[in-house]
Parts: structure tokens; sequence; C-alpha cells
């Protein structure tokens, strides 16, 4: 693997993590926002992540694994890591208490004011919603920075979807935090660095998987990063994509995100 590859996957998985400070940056300018472009994009983002989940990775996993396996065998193995996958995530989001999980927009009113034991809890809720976001970004800053190192084009896809994932929970961690200090820098410093967990998840993942690294170990994880992706696709993008649109809204976008993403697979055949 060469530095090349290494430095542009590690690049789109700072860019998709980063991108928490795109939300934070709308918060503050929510009177020039509709719901309605993030519903629409949430979905796309979902069905990006879905299709190309279960008609690429997936797919690229299991051929891996067949060869190495016999296709009984391997196609079982890689069902059981898709799976596994799934259970990574969900666990992670069962150990989070459900009302820090950070997956609501708020907006910004400049006319609200609390007193100090609100803003304590409102300070202690911004600094578990970024957390929470830390321990979520772990997993999917390594499923963005392993799709890149295997298939750059597929990498891009991958991080566009996880960067949009990734707005709301930006927005979650400033607002609370700007209630509390009403000071807009803090609120968008802490929301920012809340996605410099994905870098370091996936930084810290490729160390400990490239001293085991062989076709069994790629498959195995490639097919977790596929359940990883569509558990994330149906338990959070598209409930926050209901939830601030239209229903009509959320599957258009889905739709829309299954058809871009299969025109740019079929343009690399």
């Amino acid at each position: 693997m060469n530095s090349e590859n290494f430095l542009f996957a590690l690049g789109l998985t700072i860019f998709a993590g980063l991108s928490t400070g795109v939300g934070s940056a709308m918060a503050f300018l929510s009177k020039n926002f509709n719901p309605k472009f993030l519903a629409g994009s949430l979905g796309f983002s979902a069905g990006v992540m879905i299709y190309v989940s279960l008609i690429e990775i997936f797919v690229k996993a299991k051929d891996s694994l067949t060869i190495l396996y016999g296709y009984k065998q391997g196609y079982f193995v890689t069902v059981l890591a898709f799976f596994g996958g799934i259970t990574l995530i969900a666990l992670i989001d069962w150990l989070v208490p459900s009302y820090e999980n950070p997956h609501e927009l708020k907006y910004i009113d400049e006319s609200v004011s609390f007193d100090q034991t609100k803003k304590d809890k409102l300070m202690r809720m911004g600094m578990f919603s970024a957390l929470a976001i830390g321990i979520h970004n772990f997993p999917e800053g390594l499923a963005t920075f392993i799709g890149a190192l295997q298939d750059p084009a597929l990498g891009v896809s991958i991080a566009v979807a996880i960067a949009i994932h990734n707005i709301p929970e930006g927005i979650a961690v400033s607002v609370p935090i700007y209630f509390a200090t009403k000071n807009r820098k803090k609120a968008f410093t802490y929301s920012f660095l809340s996605g410099l967990a994905e870098p370091v998840g996936a930084i810290i993942g490729y160390f400990i998987l490239i001293k085991y690294s062989s076709d069994a170990v790629f498959g195995i994880v490639f097919a977790g990063v596929a359940g990883i992706m569509v558990y994330i696709s149906l338990d959070e993008l598209l409930p926050t994509a209901e939830e601030f649109g239209e229903h009509h809204v959320a599957i258009y976008g889905l739709i829309s995100g299954m058809a871009v993403m299969a025109i740019s697979l079929l343009l690399f055949v």
C-alpha cells in the first residue's frame, strides 16, 4: 500500500468527520435554512450508503472470502461478519443513553435565555453529545478509511454520505453549548472537534488491522463495514430525515441516492 493511497483515504475521513462543523454553522444560520432540504439530503445519504453496502461492499467481501473458503463457507462468513458489524454499532447505540444520542436538529433562538442551573444542564448535554458522537464516529471513520483504501471512487461516495450524516450531529453539539455559554466560537469549536473521532478511529483501526492484514481480514472487515453502514442508514439517517421533512421527501432522497450511486458505479465498470 503506497503513501498516496493512505493520505487520500485519511483526507476523505477527515473531510467526513469535520463536516460536523458544517452542521454547527447551519445552526447559527438557521433562519435561512430549509429543513426539508436537509431531510432530502439525509435520505440521499441513506440511499448511497444502503446501495453501496449491499451491492458493492458486501459483494466484494463475499468474493474475497469465497475464494479463500469456498462458496458456501465463504458466503456464511460474509453474512456473519455483516451482522457482526450491525451488532457492533447497535451495541454502541445501546451503551450510549438515548437522550444523549445526538440525532435531533435544533435551531438558535437569540431571544431565549436560561438560569445558571439550566445553563449547566445544557452544557452537560452538549458535552455528552460530543462524547456520544465521538463513540459513534470511530466505526464510521474506519468504514470511510477502509472503503477509500480498497477503492478510491467508492471511498469518495462513502465519505460524502457520512459527511451529510454528520451535519445534524454538529447541530446537536453546538446548540446546547451555545445556549449554555452564549459563545459561538466555543460552540463551533466543540462541534468541529467532535468530528475528529472519525480520522482518529480510522488510524487506530488501521494500525490494529495492518498487523493482521490478509485477504480473510479484509473480507471480514469489509462485510462488517457494510453492516455498520446499513445500520446507520436505517437507525439514524432515515428517522432523522422523516422527522424534519415529509415522508416522501426522505423517500425521494433515498431513491435518488441509490440511483446516483448506481450510475456512478456503472461508470467505473
